[in-house]
């Protein structure tokens, strides 16, 4: 039995994705990608194209789990504000779709990725291509989907080997 998993790293101008396959415990790169919105356009037509192009990204791959970052609030409440509008976004079309959504923090991302919570976007991007055997991953914002992707499958991988603990 095999799982897609679709991790997205949301943004109001980028949105990266990362998709990959999960079968016989071993996780598989299918693909990944940005959606980028053209940042003259207003805000809402900027949501407008990212909600079609994630259905696109929906209708291509049909995940069944969408895996998505969790919002934080930063300096800047304007920026925080527009990625709740981007997740919301992604969140509804995940669901039009037919996948169940997952949030989980940055921190606790890169802390499942790499051991460290506190690692650079780079350091988990070089992890990500040794693991998923990648030569490149030629954007940020689609190297922390496809973390965020990858924490999801582990975590999966561990709730199972839980239940099966508890059982016995």
């Amino acid at each position: 039995m095999s799982l897609v998993i679709l991790g997205v790293d949301p943004g109001s101008r980028i949105t990266g994705f990362g998709v990959v396959r999960v079968a016989n415990g071993k996780i598989e790169h299918i693909n990944h990608g940005v959606i980028v919105m053209d940042g003259d356009d207003a805000f809402p037509r900027r949501m407008t194209e990212l909600g079609s192009a994630f259905r696109e990204v929906m209708e291509k791959y049909k995940p069944e789990q969408v895996v998505i970052e969790k919002i934080f609030l930063g300096k800047n409440a304007d920026s925080a504000f527009k990625l709740g509008h981007a997740r919301g976004v992604i969140m509804y079309e995940a669901g039009l779709g037919g996948a169940e959504v997952q949030e989980y923090a940055t921190r606790s991302v890169k802390k499942g990725v790499t051991g460290n919570g506190g690692a650079s976007k780079e350091d988990v991007q070089a992890i990500l291509k040794v693991m998923l055997s990648l030569k490149t991953i030629s954007r940020i914002d689609a190297s922390d989907a496809l973390a965020m992707a990858c924490y999801h499958a582990f975590e999966m991988k561990k709730k199972a080997l839980m239940q099966r603990a508890v059982s016995l």
